[in-house]
């Protein structure tokens, strides 16, 4: 592999004399000396796991108690009326997710993480005060430019400390953060609501996330663009690649033209399709099997929280023993959680089979990331994971649509099980198509 896995390996960080703008303090540039690794940067990687614990709060405030506010608030009855917010969500996103990995590569990493907490102020207020579903659905719109902006250059800032030997590790870290602040949140809206209502008081949490991420992100966090261009520099005189190419080229790239980058996609996008059901549609299945708020939250938040936890294990885990094998086993695993939740019946059951599926999820989320990391040169790296993470989040508004219009033709059971076979579908395509890109590096044509 590149120059700085091997320099990596022994877990010691490479100093050079390069040297990066550390931003604006005091009225004076302060300057500092690159070194990739996590030790190196140790301070700074935790403030960005901080920050994202808070990103996904932000989500989290939603997970369950935003598609009971539809039924019980509103009077959605159809379950693909009642998901529109999710599908809003799920396409905005998506688009940013493109937009921002390809910005990242030329304005940095910062400067679109503060816009993403600022597109966020306004969510938590507008989804107390909404009068009408819509002004849920523009909630989301602001909600979906939040996380495509804030959480893309958190994984982008998080890989560029990092480095190439512990980029698992760091994904890792970034979503088991990111989950683990959703999985939290969610357990304890539902509680909130369960005690004092659905509005306003579970948002009080969101208000309190988006003061503390725009404060930490605007005066604090650093900018990390310098290190992926270190990196690039020490892979280029390793293997010749190099170049920044254009996002035309990098989308056909990661969508299509290259196995291992477009099998990654294709995982993605039923990940989230999957999560898209989880989100929008299980909260009104459990609630129309007879649970209370308590327990609807507290399934709500199982399987994230399993998620979130588990990789911290499967993302260095990918590191050493490469990511295909996680890749198409957790799609396995996910399919037979997902039919599992239609054919068991009861709180016990359905918490078993969300731990499952966390478990499937954790196995695919950071190694995907990793895996669209080690082929895609780090001079158009962020776009590559933008083009990745655009597919993979438009699974969100795929999944809403998928299982809101099945449910209402045939029943909640049957969504949830075409959702499952679309899970072991994507990995039986994963194991045809995907290349081990920690053994065997892809260069694709035109870099």
């Amino acid at each position: 592999m590149e120059a700085g896995t091997a320099a990596g390996g022994s877990g010691r960080a490479q100093a050079t004399q390069e040297r990066v703008a550390d931003g604006v303090i005091g009225g004076e540039h302060r300057e500092r000396a690159v070194e990739l690794g996590l030790r190196a940067n140790l301070g700074q990687f935790v403030l960005l796991v901080a920050v994202q614990a808070l990103v996904g709060g932000v989500l989290g405030q939603e997970r369950t108690v935003l598609p009971l506010i539809a039924t019980r608030v509103f009077g959605l009855q159809a379950a693909a009326s009642a998901l529109t917010f999710i599908v809003a969500f799920g396409v905005v996103k998506s688009v940013t997710n493109l937009a921002a990995g390809a910005l990242a590569d030329r304005v940095g990493r910062k400067p679109l993480l503060v816009a993403g907490w600022l597109a966020g102020v306004p969510v938590p207020l507008l989804l107390i005060w909404a009068p009408s579903w819509g002004w849920v659905i523009v909630a989301n719109v602001l909600l979906a430019l939040n996380q495509g902006l804030a959480w893309t250059n958190l994984v982008n800032a998080m890989v560029d400390l990092a480095g190439p030997a512990r980029r698992g590790l760091a994904v890792g870290l970034n979503e088991w953060a990111g989950y683990g602040g959703l999985a939290l949140t969610a357990v304890a809206t539902g509680f909130i609501a369960q005690q004092v209502g659905l509005r306003p008081a579970p948002f009080f949490l969101g208000l309190a996330y988006v003061a503390l991420g725009l404060s930490l992100s605007t005066l604090v966090v650093r900018e990390t663009r310098g290190h992926a261009r270190h990196e690039g520099r020490q892979r280029t005189a390793s293997t010749g690649e190099g170049g920044q190419i254009a996002l035309g080229a990098v989308f056909r790239l990661v969508s299509l033209g290259e196995p291992t980058l477009s099998a990654c996609s294709l995982s993605g996008l039923v990940t989230n399709l999957k999560d898209g059901m989880a989100w929008g549609l299980l909260p009104l299945f459990y609630a129309a099997s007879g649970l209370p708020l308590g327990q609807i939250g507290v399934l709500a938040a199982v399987y994230p929280a399993v998620w979130g936890i588990g990789q911290l294990a499967t993302g260095p885990l990918s590191d050493r023993v490469g990511r295909k094998s996680l890749v198409v086993g957790g799609m396995l695993v996910q399919g037979v959680a997902i039919a599992a939740i239609a054919a068991v019946r009861g709180f016990a059951g359905w918490a078993a089979a969300g731990t499952l599926l966390g478990v499937g999820t954790a196995m695919v989320y950071p190694t995907l990331i990793a895996a669209v990391g080690d082929v895609a040169h780090p001079s158009w790296r962020a776009s590559a994971l933008g083009v990745y993470r655009f597919w993979r989040d438009l699974g969100f508004a795929v999944g809403a649509l998928v299982s809101g219009l099945v449910a209402d033709a045939l029943g909640y059971p049957a969504a949830i099980g075409v959702v499952a076979a679309l899970a072991v579908a994507a990995g039986a395509v994963a194991m045809i198509r995907m290349r081990e890109p920690r053994v065997n590096m892809v260069r694709p044509v035109g870099t």
